[in-house]
Order: C-alpha cells, then structure tokens, then sequence
C-alpha cells in the first residue's frame, strides 16, 4: 500500500529576472504513512517553505512526482488543486487567518461552504468541531473577543471540519507565548493520537524535539530523516 504523502525526486526552481533562476528544493523524496506525526525544520531560505507549499497542493514541482492519497498532484491545474486542498488538507496558520467580523462558528464552516455543504450540515459540523478542541461555549464570539490560544483553536477546529487526510500546521505556536503553545501543542498531539496525520513546519527546536519524527531541510535538501525510538 503506497503512502499518503509519495514525493519523489522533486525539485522547485524560481526564474528571478531574466538571467537568475533560485533552485528552492534540489530532488527531495519524502514518503509520509497515515497517522505519522511529523516535524519539518529548517533555517530561513532552506526550503521548507516551498516543501510546505508542495505538500499542501498551494504549488507544483518543476520536476518530479507527487502523489497524495493515491492520487498524482504535481500536473494538475489550478481548480483541481483547489479541490484538493478543500477535501485533502487542513492547513493551521501562525497568524490564524480568521475572518475578523465572522464569529468562531462562521469562521469554521468556511471550507464547508466551498465544499457546497448544505447550511444545516456546515452548523453541526462545525459545532462539533469546536467542540472538539474545547471552544463549544465560545462559538459566538468574533476574534477580537478571544485570546490568541482561543483563536488558535478556532483555527484548528477550521482545519479539521472538513476531516482532511492530513493537517499542515505552518509555526503553529509561531504568535503564541510559551505557555500558551505548550497548550497548543498539547492539543495537536491528542489529534495525532486519534489518528491524524500531521505535518508541523516549525524552526524551534523544542516544538520538533516532541514530535516522533524530525525532518531537516537544508539548501533545498532533506539533510537528515530521524524517527525517535
């Protein structure tokens, strides 16, 4: 059975100006299992930002094979990567990319309207979702009205709603203090041990350390691949 996550000698080049081309990722492979908990690290400018853009369907190699879920991603078109980011992916932001005038319950259903989710539906799943990471009785309130760890959780609840293959947190606790993103943190574990496949980008050390697995990317390489015992 082939993985959720199959990139295979991919590469990413950037034309800068007429003369200048930035090769972003040099032939990365990666194979991801459902149910992996995975931190992605590296320094600003290694490439793990342009992986996470790979891996989350927001861009396409120049060269290489990406199949995600058993289905072959790196040539499709602009509308069908849409598509599969609505029903694939799960994305958590570290600026949490809420809708300032909706409140908690409208932000969540957001990729539920896409997904042309009826009304009556969208409400009782997005419900349960921010029931799940503990927000049920503040689902009313905007995002003005609540603490960054609460908006954060707004966000997570918005990621899972859709009931992805794999939820991609970029610095999830990038804007949070330190106990506010051990919290966070603490409630990204549990989805791992209920079954969710998770990618976290992160550059600190102490977030990717508790993560089973530690990819490092460098120059536009995996330089290292380690799986804690």
């Amino acid at each position: 059975m082939s993985a959720l996550i199959d990139i295979r000698d991919v590469s990413k080049t950037y034309e800068m100006g007429t003369e200048t081309t930035v090769r972003a990722l040099d032939g990365v492979s990666l194979q991801i299992e459902q149910g992996d908990y995975v931190a992605v690290m590296g320094p600003s400018g290694s490439g793990k930002s342009t992986l996470m853009n790979l891996i989350g369907c927001l861009d396409t190699p120049s060269t290489g094979s990406y199949v995600l879920n058993g289905r072959e991603v790196s040539k499709m078109v602009d509308d069908e990567l849409a598509q599969i980011r609505n029903r694939e992916i799960g994305f958590i932001f570290q600026t949490f990319n809420l809708l300032p005038r909706a409140d908690a319950i409208q932000n969540v259903e957001l990729p539920l309207v896409y997904a042309g989710v009826p009304r009556k539906e969208r409400h009782t799943r997005a419900e349960k979702a921010l029931d799940s990471v503990g927000l049920g009785s503040r689902k009313h309130h905007r995002p003005n009205e609540m603490s960054g760890g609460q908006r954060q959780r707004v966000a997570i609840a918005r990621a899972l709603v859709n009931g992805p293959s794999i939820l991609l947190a970029d610095e999830p606790t990038g804007n949070l203090d330190s106990g506010t993103s051990r919290q966070i943190m603490e409630l990204i574990d549990e989805l791992n041990e209920a079954g969710a496949t998770i990618v976290v980008i992160t550059h600190e050390h102490e977030i990717a350390a508790r993560l089973p697995r530690q990819i490092s990317v460098l120059d536009g390489r995996i330089v290292s691949d380690v799986v804690r015992a």
